[in-house]
């Protein structure tokens, strides 16, 4: 199955004449002379940016995903690239309402009329997985219905294999395969490429990421209608806004452009490091605006988590990289056990110090991250950085997050805007404040375990005298004394800590 698979893939690129991308390169230009005469059966009237779009669709949804991915780097792309891609993101050919009917009908058990007062044949918007199609129910809420395509796991399975052979090779071809860790970061994407096929779980995230952000003024999510959810089926609220891909239609609607660039930012970094939470496919196809300037989020399929460890490294290292602390970045990877322990720093920090130093003080439409991880990535193969696949979706977001902020303002500075909430966020982490929520949170917990631990440790010397001399026993008698002294004392200095904190608290120092 692999190999008729790859041999699909390559008659693909012969067909849409996209080997014109390899072989632009002058070092091939002997090849491309030498296959010239084999070539003649081709003749293509489509612009190559329409072929590879083209192509891209023929190939199914992992290549379409991959096409959205890089629409939004218009730094990165020809302009007549860029434009055809970002085709992809809403406007993959849909699949004809007969072919979804039985999915359906399948998942209601029954008429959809009994659901649905209008729904709508046509569909609103089409991806690589799924289709919307907008209608109202039958007590006459508006909603967006996303359905996935009919035989898309059968797609997909066939490709994740094809990806894992992929990897496999990588791993051992390349003299860094192993490093780059290539099958968990395809697994990784398996991971959360199968997690969109399961619309009760994106829901779920749906439901998750409103929750997070109650009667924000920043970001509006869509209500999920659990009635009608199923594996299937997805319904939720219908929102109405503006793509945010259409900046002269924002500028005609009074939205203010920088403003909403600035809280773009705010929002990605709420995300990731308060909730640890995040929308990981951020691309100008899943956000609108509404016309009170806010974001509208769409498509919960692929969605970010970060552990505290994750949260707390990330922060670290942003916030050293702000402050161009290039001796902390060094540390932190050297802490986190992401470089070997006999690293050394001082040369680790000279090395990201030549990559980050020259973006500084620069609006970011003077700095390209595409260009700026591709230092870091050498840099990292060089000191043998381990890649992390837990943040691949983080890096990939974070692209989104300055192809979005190029279209709406190219003067801002990413770093300026990010500072402060990272600051602040890491003020709550290891401040005051932290310590009284920490205490918080573990009282009832200490509360239970505290006032036992004497007797427990008594239990334990009465079980295993017998097998103790006498010497031995009035040792550990006089420690667990001791211990159950110095329990005592840390149970009333906590007790005094929250004293004192909800003293503050309600004198309004807090």
């Amino acid at each position: 199955m692999h190999f008729f698979r790859l041999i699909k893939i390559i008659w693909t690129v012969l067909r849409f004449g996209l080997d014109e991308f390899v072989f632009a390169n002058k070092r091939l230009g002997w090849i491309r002379l030498l296959l010239k005469p084999f070539r003649f059966w081709r003749s293509f009237q489509n612009p190559r940016g329409i072929r590879l779009r083209m192509a891209l669709e023929s190939l199914g949804p992992i290549f379409v995903k991959f096409g959205q991915v890089i629409s939004t780097r218009r730094d990165l792309l020809p302009e007549d690239i860029a434009n055809e891609l970002s085709l992809l993101q809403d406007q993959v050919p849909p699949v004809m309402y007969k072919e979804i009917e039985p999915i359906l009908f399948e998942a209601y058990d029954a008429d959809i009329n009994n659901i649905f007062r209008v729904f709508n044949p046509s569909a609103e918007a089409s991806a690589s997985v799924a289709q919307v199609h907008f209608g109202e129910l039958i007590d006459g809420r508006k909603v967006a219905i996303k359905i996935l395509r009919p035989g898309i796991q059968k797609v997909i399975n066939k490709d994740i294999r094809l990806l894992n052979t992929a990897a496999w090779l990588i791993e051992k071809i390349l003299p860094d395969g192993k490093r780059l860790r290539p099958r968990e970061v395809v697994n990784e994407f398996e991971r959360h490429l199968f997690d969109e096929l399961d619309l009760l779980r994106e829901a779920a995230n749906a439901s998750e990421l409103g929750r997070n952000f109650p009667e924000s003024n920043l970001l509006d999510i869509p209500d999920v209608y659990w009635d009608f959810c199923r594996t299937q089926v997805m319904v939720m609220e219908r929102m109405a806004g503006t793509p945010v891909s259409k900046i002269s239609e924002l500028k005609e609607k009074g939205i203010d452009l920088k403003k909403l660039a600035s809280s773009g930012v705010e929002i990605f970094f709420t995300q990731v490091f308060r909730d640890g939470f995040f929308h990981a496919d951020m691309h100008p196809g899943n956000i609108l605006v509404g016309s009170d300037g806010k974001y509208i989020a769409l498509d919960f399929g692929i969605m970010g988590t970060l552990g505290e460890t994750d949260k707390q490294y990330l922060a670290r290292n942003f916030i050293a990289f702000f402050r161009r602390d290039y001796r902390d970045v060094a540390q932190a990877h050297v802490d986190a056990g992401w470089v070997p322990a006999d690293t050394r720093v001082e040369e680790f920090e000279s090395a990201i110090r030549a990559v980050c130093e020259p973006i500084f003080d620069r609006p970011l439409k003077e700095i390209s991250f595409g260009k700026l991880l591709l230092k870091l990535f050498r840099t990292a193969r060089r000191f043998n950085v381990v890649i992390q696949p837990q943040l691949v979706l983080l890096q990939k977001t974070l692209l989104n997050i300055e192809g979005l902020g190029r279209e709406l303002d190219p003067d801002l500075d990413l770093w300026k805007t990010a500072k402060p909430f990272l600051e602040r966020w890491m003020s709550q982490q290891l401040g005051f404040r932290a310590l009284l929520s920490n205490l918080s949170r573990e009282a009832p917990g200490w509360g239970r375990i505290l006032p036992k631990l004497p007797g427990l440790v008594y239990s334990v010397l009465e079980r295993n005298k017998t097998d103790l001399d006498s010497q031995e026993i009035r040792s550990l008698i006089t420690q667990k004394r001791r211990l159950e002294k110095a329990v005592w004392m840390l149970w009333g200095g906590i007790l005094a800590s929250l004293t004192i904190s909800i003293y503050f608290y309600f004198r309004g120092f807090l």
